[in-house]
């Protein structure tokens, strides 16, 4: 059996919108939907019928995700009742694992198009009572939200494992002695970034608004913030000598991106130039504190199954779930160029909207490839409990 290469045709994300915001009134499967069908829209030639299946990457999922939201975005887009969908969680991972098991299908010959992406609403992510353990309770319920973070968790689970997702960036922050200023002046550079990059239209080809929604660009996006501003907010995490603030982390968020994956046929179908093509993927473990470290290894590994080096990169979309968490992956990355890491700006500024921001980021890697003519590219992640995830493309 030979295996297929895969391509990515287009890719398409709403504008991410902040916690409470302009998206907050939009359900997660109407946002899933939205992008669905403004991929297929993009590629008329291309029958809606000939989507093999649609994977779609959702992190909660505990609402009005219903379980399936690929499946509810498939039918609420007006995709052919036969056109399946299956939804994926790897956590904050969770919209690039649907992209990589939708290529492996297709490199595999069981399919020859299909649509991957990601949703979350954080905003509209619901409280969960847990079922009590004897009927008739007389005493008050606890809710635990489902918005981000450990609920529920297993006491087996060791102490140190289950911290906050912001301690576990102070401990990499500790980890590699970065500092408060560091930090502040990632997140500065991210928010430039991203504004210069929308000022320049680089996000027009990428981004397609939700119709009757006031929302044309990401929401969390300061432009006129600056270090005197960042360093008057408080530590987040640890009241006394923390580094990690609200300003320097990635905000809560609204949104969805979807990408459209074909093999040779698939691509004869729609007439159109691929964006780049998939070539390698890895995932790999590391300890729960340490999460944000997660796609150290990952990255090595993706690039080293890709016969490539550092060296070889045009451009690394690396999800900036805290600048802590990404100046420590940085830092044990020495051959890396960091001039061309997230060049149009990152999650400190964008946003991340969990289940979304790894098609977010496959998508943004493909269209900066397309914009440059050829090179290399690659995604990655830091995932919640200890995983980290990467993508490279090619063009």
């Amino acid at each position: 059996m030979s295996i297929r290469d895969v391509y990515i045709v287009d890719a398409v994300r709403t504008p991410i919108g902040k916690f409470g915001g302009a998206l907050a009134g939009v359900r997660p499967d109407d946002l899933a939907a939205h992008v669905v069908r403004a991929l297929v829209d993009r590629s008329p030639a291309l029958d809606p019928a000939r989507v093999d299946d649609v994977y779609f990457g959702d992190a909660n999922g505990a609402g009005e995700d219903n379980r399936d939201v690929a499946r509810m975005a498939v039918l609420l887009a007006g995709l052919p009742v036969s056109v399946p969908g299956v939804t994926v969680n790897r956590l904050c991972g969770s919209g690039m694992e649907a992209v990589i098991q939708a290529a492996r299908a297709i490199a595999l010959g069981d399919a020859s198009v299909a649509i991957a992406g990601g949703v979350e609403s954080m905003s509209r992510a619901p409280w969960v009572l847990q079922k009590p353990e004897r009927a008739f309770p007389a005493g008050h319920q606890q809710l635990h939200s489902t918005t981000l973070g450990w609920r529920m968790t297993n006491p087996r689970m060791p102490a140190e494992w289950t911290v906050s997702l912001g301690e576990g960036a102070e401990l990499v922050a500790d980890k590699h002695g970065l500092t408060r200023e560091q930090q502040d002046a990632f997140a500065l550079a991210s928010h430039h970034k991203a504004a210069e990059a929308w000022a320049k239209g680089l996000y027009d080809d990428e981004v397609v608004p939700y119709a009757g929604v006031d929302l044309s660009r990401d929401e969390c996006i300061r432009d006129t913030t600056s270090l005197e501003a960042l360093a008057k907010l408080k530590p987040s995490f640890r009241p006394t000598g923390g580094t990690v603030t609200a300003g320097n982390s990635s905000p809560l968020n609204d949104g969805a991106a979807a990408l459209l994956l074909v093999d040779e046929d698939g691509l004869r179908e729609t007439g159109r130039e691929p964006l780049a093509r998939i070539r390698t993927s890895a995932v790999t473990g590391i300890e729960p504190q340490l999460f944000g470290l997660g796609p150290v290894a990952a990255v090595r590994r993706a690039l080293e199954k890709a016969g490539r080096s550092f060296a070889d990169l045009t451009t690394f979309e690396l999800n900036e779930a805290f600048a802590a968490q990404a100046l420590g992956c940085l830092a044990e990355w020495p051959e890396l160029d960091p001039e061309i890491v997230n060049p149009r700006g990152g999650a400190v500024a964008i946003g991340h909207p969990l289940g979304a921001s790894g098609a977010r980021l496959a998508g943004s890697v493909a269209h900066q490839l397309a914009a440059a003519g050829s090179g290399t590219g690659l995604a990655a992640l830091c995932i919640g409990v200890g995983q980290g995830l990467a993508l490279v493309l090619e063009r």
